[in-house]
């Protein structure tokens, strides 16, 4: 089966090289790697046996990110090794201040997974939800590197749960502890053996609690609010845009803001043609304090400040859910606004817990959305309860890092913080 699954491999990166011809983030994918263990054997000189945090992309970065930066506090002469699978995940954070060197993940064939951790030598592993990679796992298991999964979830239908899967399942015996999100996959890791599991929640909570603690004003985004509420679609998609177009958000006394997932300047330009004749948009990067205020619409046009935003919101439609997954939920909850989002939500906990708690609404088209969302203008305090229902649900979720940095781990090196 290792045979197969590499042969696998090799193949998935022939298809990447056929893609990249016309993909940009494939081709940057493969370039990422070119080098790769050039840069690794000249940082080798520094790294001196580094915690080694891996997230497949931005999202699991963020993830991981207050785990990081706590043991980086508590021990700041430890060097940090960080990488990526995704280029969206380096290509935004491959500067990141707290990790003595980023990189791209190799190829996960026997040879890279050797070579790679002979060079790097790291005296821990954190790997960020998922991304089990059978070569790599291997190795790690081998040379008995202390090896924990961060905010971990299993479903049922995983490949190390099927009858087929025993030679993948064996793999996770090279994880010392698994740091699971929920009672669910502790209960499917003990019923195929593994009693290695300490449930601590999603380190997602933390950091948007730190992101919100944090969140700057935004003098433009003020000025376009006024004193009017605001409905934020964040991570947005056509479906999500196209719903809004036909919203009566602006009869109900609202503006928007939109902060879409993609910002090519032709999804733009379709968005701008959405609204054009039946509002005022102004884009942000044109936008000054002195227009802006006149606008109906402020379209964000740039990456990063999303999560600043919300602060200004009374509701949010986040994108996602007409596609492959919704997209993040906890940024509006943590500042109090009821969130709207499509049915493709699934595998996310924290949607199905805040749609049974009240502070989430499902929406399956347009007619549900304006349904929705005028029960919560013409009743306030409907609106109240779901802004308090959101935002108590992140503070209560919160606290995972500190369980994970408090546990003790099975293996006789102590702690995951102090193994090092």
């Amino acid at each position: 089966m290792r045979f197969l699954y590499t042969a696998g491999i090799y193949l998935y990166v022939l298809v990447i090289r056929l893609v990249s011809i016309w993909n940009p983030k494939a081709r940057k994918w493969l370039d990422g790697r070119k080098d790769l263990f050039a840069g690794l054997e000249k940082a080798s000189s520094f790294l001196q046996n580094p915690i080694w945090f891996h997230c497949a992309s931005l999202g699991e970065f963020e993830q991981g990110r207050p785990l990081l930066e706590a043991m980086k506090k508590e021990h700041p002469s430890q060097k940090i090794l960080l990488t990526f699978y995704s280029p969206s995940g380096f290509e935004i954070r491959k500067d990141y201040p707290f990790a003595d060197f980023v990189c791209y993940l190799p190829l996960d064939t026997p040879s890279n997974a050797h070579r790679f951790l002979d060079i790097v030598k790291p005296s821990s592993v954190f790997i960020v939800k998922y991304e089990f990679w059978f070569n790599l796992l291997t190795e790690i298991g081998n040379r008995k590197i202390s090896a924990y999964l961060v905010s971990g979830m299993f479903r049922k239908e995983q490949i190390f749960f099927k009858w087929y899967g025993s030679w993948f399942r064996e793999r996770l015996h090279s994880f010392h502890r698994f740091y699971l999100q929920d009672e669910d996959s502790a209960r499917l890791l003990s019923e195929a053996g593994f009693k290695n599991t300490l449930v601590t929640g999603d380190t997602r909570f933390d950091r948007v609690l730190e992101i919100a603690a944090q969140a700057q004003e935004i003098p433009v985004v003020k000025q376009f609010c006024k004193d009017k509420p605001v409905l934020i679609a964040g991570s947005s998609w056509a479906p999500e845009e196209k719903m809004l177009a036909e919203l009566n958000w602006k009869e109900s006394g609202y503006k928007l803001i939109i902060a879409p997932h993609e910002i090519a300047e032709e999804h733009l330009a379709s968005i701008l043609a959405l609204f054009s004749d039946k509002a005022v948009v102004v884009r942000y990067s044109q936008a000054d304090t002195v227009r802006v205020e006149d606008a109906d619409v402020l379209l964000i046009d740039n990456v990063g400040m999303l999560s600043s935003l919300y602060r200004y919101g009374r509701m949010a439609l986040i994108g996602g859910g007409f596609g492959e997954g919704i997209h993040n939920i906890l940024e509006p909850a943590v500042s109090g606004l009821p969130v709207f989002f499509g049915p493709r939500y699934e595998k996310f906990m924290e949607a199905k817990e805040l749609l049974e708690k009240g502070g989430a609404i499902c929406i399956n088209d347009s007619g549900e959305l304006k349904l929705q969302f005028n029960k919560m203008v013409n009743d306030p305090s409907a609106l109240r309860a779901a802004s308090e229902i959101a935002a108590r649900y992140v503070k209560e979720k919160s606290g995972a890092v500190e369980k994970i940095l408090n546990s003790k781990s099975p293996s006789p090196a102590g702690s995951a913080l102090r193994e090092f």
